[in-house]
């Protein structure tokens, strides 16, 4: 099997050098960049499976960098990290906004952080493939049937419900935004209120008692697993 890849993007040279330590006894390709210019410039060229990246760097902030990586389509499918200091709300919403995948602090430790980077490279090879049929955890989501079973009970959703369902289950690291929600499930020539994500997100917690949808104000919806 082909070890994974992935940049680490952080301006304090410590950083870069305990995460390449420990990511690299773990199995992992590891490259680093010292700001965002030279992150940006090496994952053209590594093609990264995931990009750990820091907030407050110079040349280019996170942020910025973030929203350069997410218009290059060689990298559309890398997983985009947040790995910083910052922990105020602000900063985590202007880091999903920007296309991040996921946002984790600093104060994290390492054992737990690589236990967290192994479930997300696992996830993402879990859904990225053509089947189906999605699982996560006790939750099966049948596109073949429109089932979904969670545990040994079955429940067959409307169609726009399972649609949503099935497409915020297809990539749990994702945050899905309401337009791209309405685009997807409801498509560009239905026109529907501004409360219907937030009703059908209502009904599918209420049903299935997935309580793990989180709702990102101003942002849109994510599955947590």
């Amino acid at each position: 099997m082909n070890a994974k890849k992935i940049l680490l993007i952080d301006d304090e040279a410590d950083v870069l050098e305990l995460l390449s330590y420990n990511l690299t006894k773990e199995g992992y390709l590891v490259e680093t960049a010292g700001n965002g210019l030279e992150g940006i410039e090496k994952a053209k060229s590594y093609l990264p499976d995931m990009i750990l990246l820091d907030v407050m760097m110079p040349e280019k902030d996170g942020i910025e960098t973030c929203q350069e990586l997410r218009t290059i389509k060689e990298l559309e499918k890398t997983l985009i990290i947040f790995l910083s200091a910052r922990g105020e709300e602000f900063s985590q919403l202007a880091g999903f906004q920007a296309g991040a995948n996921d946002y984790i602090t600093k104060v994290i430790k390492p054992k737990v952080l690589i236990s967290k980077i192994n479930a997300l490279m696992e996830l993402t090879k879990r859904v990225g493939n053509h089947s189906q049929q999605i699982k996560i955890g006790n939750l099966i989501i049948d596109k073949d049937s429109f089932r979904v079973t969670k545990d040994t009970q079955q429940f067959l959703l409307p169609k726009k419900e399972f649609d949503l369902l099935y497409l915020l289950a297809s990539n749990t690291q994702k945050v899905f935004k309401r337009d791209e929600i309405l685009d997807k499930v409801w498509g560009n020539d239905v026109i529907v209120g501004e409360r219907t994500i937030d009703v059908h997100i209502r009904r599918l917690r209420e049903k299935l008692g997935i309580h793990a949808i989180q709702t990102l104000k101003g942002i849109g919806y994510k599955l947590v697993v």
